[in-house]
């Protein structure tokens, strides 16, 4: 059987690693063994991240709610609110939520105050 050089195959395969690796420093973008490690350490952080960014929104979503919650009613905290949500029967976001409280008060006003009158109830 005749021998098969992989010349392309592996000079492909190095060209797609150094340019992924492009803009990291120094041997890191430049030499093919460094640049592996670093690229498949940046891919484990893009994954991990990826998840970690959905709790960072989610927890900047509550604190906008929290904040626009108790400028509408000092008394009310956000735990009461979402309570106040759930036993009126609105079934709203925290992410359209915290849309609202920015940029309408005053819809955002009106559920605070449905949330505040199930509380009552």
């Amino acid at each position: 059987m005749s021998r098969v050089k992989s010349g392309k195959v592996t000079h492909a395969r190095h060209r797609k690693v150094i340019k992924a690796a492009a803009g990291y420093y120094s041997s890191r973008s430049r030499n093919f063994r460094t640049a592996t490690q670093a690229v498949d350490k940046a891919q484990q952080y893009a994954t991990r991240d990826r998840k970690a960014r959905k709790r960072n929104f989610r927890a900047l979503w509550i604190q906008r709610i929290n904040a626009a919650v108790r400028a509408f009613d000092a008394d009310m905290t956000y735990s009461r609110f979402i309570n106040g949500l759930d036993l009126s029967g609105l079934e709203v976001d925290r992410k359209v939520l915290a849309d609202l409280a920015i940029h309408e008060p005053e819809a955002f006003g009106a559920i605070v105050e449905k949330a505040k009158a199930a509380l009552a109830a």
